[in-house]
C-alpha cells in the first residue's frame, strides 16, 4: 500500500459515487484517480492495466465533454440503451479483445496474469465507451469488471485497491439501479418499445 494508491483510491470512490449521481464531477475527480492509478499499477507489473488508465484520460474527457454537450440540441445527455449491436457482439469483441491483448503481454511482457488483466481492460474500454455514451448497459459490464478485478489486485496485494473494486461493485450495483429509474423517468424506454413494434 502506498500513498498514491491511497489517494487512487479516494478520488476512485468520489468519481464513481458521482457517476451514479449522474454528477458531471464524476470526470474531473476520475482523471485524477487514473493518473494515479497508472504509477500503482506499473509498480506491480499490470501493463495492460497502466495502459488502460493512459486511453481513460483521454475517455474521460470524452465524456466530460459528451455528457455536457453530447445530444444533437447540445443539452445534456438522458440516459439510453445500447441501439447498434446486440449486447453478444460486444461480448465476442471483449472476449476476442482480451485473447489477442493478453497474447501479446503474454509473449513480449513479463505482465502479471495478462489474459485475466486483459480481459479487465477490454471490458473496461466497453465499459467506459458505453459511460460516456450513457448507455444503462455500461452498469452491467462494470459490475463483471469488479468482480474479476477484485481477484487479481488482492492477488497482487494490492489489498486497498482489491477494497476499492468491492465498493466499485456496490456502486455499480445502485448505479445500475439509479440509471433505470432515470432511464424510464425520460420515457426512453417507451419510445424503445414503440421503435420494437414499428
Amino acid at each position: 500500500m502506498s500513498i498514491t494508491e491511497i489517494f487512487a483510491v479516494i478520488f476512485g470512490v468520489i468519481s464513481v459515487y458521482l457517476t451514479v449521481k449522474e454528477n458531471i464531477w464524476c470526470w474531473p475527480t476520475g482523471i485524477i484517480m487514473v493518473i494515479l492509478y497508472i504509477f500503482v499499477f506499473y509498480d506491480v507489473k499490470l501493463y495492460s492495466d497502466v495502459i488502460l488508465q493512459v486511453i481513460y484520460i483521454f475517455m474521460q474527457a470524452y465524456g466530460w465533454y459528451h455528457w455536457v454537450y453530447g445530444d444533437k440540441n447540445k443539452k445534456a445527455l438522458p440516459v439510453t440503451r445500447v441501439k447498434n449491436l446486440p449486447m453478444v457482439l460486444y461480448a465476442i469483441v471483449i472476449f476476442a479483445g482480451a485473447a489477442g491483448w493478453g497474447y501479446l503481454m503474454h509473449t513480449y511482457t513479463d505482465a502479471a496474469f495478462p489474459y485475466i488483466d486483459s480481459l479487465v481492460v477490454t471490458a473496461s474500454l466497453v465499459a467506459q465507451w458505453f459511460l460516456a455514451k450513457k448507455y444503462l448497459e455500461s452498469w452491467v459490464i462494470w459490475i463483471l469488471v469488479d468482480v474479476v478485478a477484485v481477484t487479481i489486485y488482492a492477488l497482487k496485494a494490492l489489498y486497498l485497491t482489491s477494497g476499492l473494486y468491492v465498493v466499485f461493485l456496490v456502486l455499480a450495483i445502485m448505479g445500475l439501479l439509479e440509471w433505470y429509474k432515470s432511464y424510464k423517468k425520460t420515457g426512453n424506454h417507451l419510445l424503445s418499445k414503440k421503435l420494437k413494434k414499428a
